[in-house]
């Protein structure tokens, strides 16, 4: 179907607007009001005690949630292209359950679990607080961001198939050799995706912490819960606005930093594959098969 330069022109001009509105004018009016009293202010609000350990609190969460979500979400995704087992369509459908059910009904189910007179609750006895803890946060982060590795691994493992993988496997390597060296390759960039994904939803979830949380300041207040409690609360809306620029701030060092380690990790593997195909040459060459294919007989 071909489509005039006019009807291109509209609906481009349509989907910049759209995203102007919708995402670009929210954004800059936030800063703008962070900064509306100078930095000195800005600086001052985001320096608070409980701005500090609101942001050590949440990239600690990041810290925790982000290995696991990996160790987990590659094994559950090698699971559904690599395996074949009983429950494996019951297991499709549980790994999406967190984007069906809302993060407070996550919350509330957390609170029947792990709290006081729930299935777990028990634990409490023994001195270990879930609920309204630092647990509880971990927990419900994990649930809200346990499919994200997940959907963006699968897709790629099912398009590489297992021919590499059946070929190191016939020349002698062992699982953990196939895996490091034919599998993590291959899906590095659905699994960098799927990290940043994971650490932008652990940063900015609400829904489900606040639920688990007893929002105080130092002991389970995240920066999201802190936004929250300025602007609700304290009726501190410069400070709210303060504290969300220095979430969304968070939020692009983590992405650039990610963008850095995957260029660095790209680089390697590039190095690592010349490397592989070169033909050596000199005394090292005694092979003739070598000498054969360098000359192109």
């Amino acid at each position: 179907m071909k489509v005039s330069p006019l009807t291109r022109y509209a609906l481009r001009t349509i989907a910049l607007v759209y995203l102007f509105v919708l995402l670009v004018v929210p954004v800059a009016l936030i800063f703008w009001r962070s900064f509306e009293h100078g930095f000195g202010q800005f600086w001052e609000w985001i320096t608070t005690p409980a701005a500090i350990s609101a942001l050590q609190l949440s990239l600690l969460i990041v810290a925790i949630v982000v290995p696991l979500n990996i160790v987990f979400g590659v094994a559950t995704a090698l699971a559904l292209t690599r395996g074949s087992f009983p429950g494996k369509g019951l297991l499709q459908s549980v790994v999406d359950l967190p984007f069906a059910v809302s993060p407070v009904v996550a919350g509330v189910a957390l609170i029947l679990l792990w709290g006081h007179g729930g299935w777990f609750g028990g634990v409490e006895s023994l001195g270990f607080k879930v609920i309204f803890g630092f647990p509880g946060l971990v927990l419900a982060t994990l649930f809200v961001t346990l499919p994200f590795v997940v959907r963006e691994v699968e897709p790629v493992l099912r398009e590489i198939g297992t021919e590499q993988e059946q070929a190191a496997a016939t020349l002698g390597a062992n699982g953990w050799q196939t895996f490091s060296r034919i599998t993590l390759p291959a899906i590095r960039w659905g699994l960098t995706y799927g990290v940043v994904l994971t650490i932008a939803r652990s940063l900015g979830e609400y829904g489900a912490v606040t639920m688990v949380s007893s929002n105080y300041p130092g002991i389970s207040q995240t920066l999201t819960l802190l936004v929250h409690s300025r602007y609700t609360d304290d009726y501190n809306e410069f400070g709210a606005y303060a504290a969300a620029t220095l979430l969304m701030l968070v939020a692009i060092l983590v992405l650039v930093a990610m963008t850095v380690v995957e260029r660095r990790v790209q680089g390697r593997y590039a190095g690592a594959s010349e490397e592989a195909l070169a033909v050596p040459d000199g005394p090292a060459s005694t092979d003739p098969r070598l000498a054969q294919q360098k000359e192109g007989v």
